[in-house]
């Protein structure tokens, strides 16, 4: 079992069980990284790690169980937000998760890299993790800042810049901005987020 079905599993759980039933409950998708897991961002919490799903700090192992079986024993329906996006994981509720554990618990690390570098860059702003392209980012100044755990543009954990108004240069090497493989440390992503904000203010 390899990352990307472990990527495309947490997607699933952050959509049909985290993102849309708090969307049901509360009217936001937003979603937090703390270290090791995901979660809500309103109360009751939901969260997920590398083995289980929580409902207020009661476990729920996930091998084995489809989406609404986890659901319904974390006192839930499964399902992603409904009319608001278009994309998403694709995962339906009678699916089955399938994660790697050890493979989990790098992409949730990878997350929190990304949060806690967003954090340094802007200690003002609040990283959400979106259920839609399961991104951790925040917006400033018109311009997206980031960390994906990967997709069809780049199957591995990486780190962007993404102005909404398209800029011209060396360092704008995607569709969308500016990409690179995640670094090792938070404080080395937050530097590639550093220059993409000033290259972006160059224009």
């Amino acid at each position: 079992m390899g990352h990307k079905q472990t990527r495309d599993s947490l997607h699933a759980i952050a959509e049909l069980l985290l993102a849309g039933p708090q969307y049901r409950r509360d009217r936001t998708i937003r979603l937090t990284v703390i270290p090791g897991a995901i979660s809500t961002v309103t109360t009751p919490e939901l969260r997920a790690d590398h083995l289980n799903v929580w409902a207020d700090g009661t476990p729920v192992a996930i091998e084995g169980a489809t989406y609404a079986e986890l659901a319904a024993r974390l006192g839930v329906t499964a399902g992603a937000p409904e009319g608001l996006y278009h994309d998403g994981s694709g995962a339906q509720p009678a699916d089955r998760p399938e994660l790697d554990p050890a493979a989990a618990q790098e992409l949730l690390a990878a997350l929190y890299r990304g949060d806690q570098a967003l954090r340094i860059f802007a200690p003002d702003a609040t990283p959400v993790l979106w259920p839609e392209h399961f991104d951790i980012g925040v917006t400033a100044d018109e311009v997206n800042y980031g960390v994906s755990l990967g997709d069809s543009y780049l199957d591995e954990p990486y780190m962007y810049v993404g102005p909404h108004k398209p800029r011209e240069g060396e360092f704008w090497n995607a569709p969308f901005g500016a990409a690179l493989p995640l670094a090792a440390t938070a404080e080395e992503v937050a530097e590639f987020f550093v220059e993409g904000r000033r290259l972006a203010a160059e224009g």
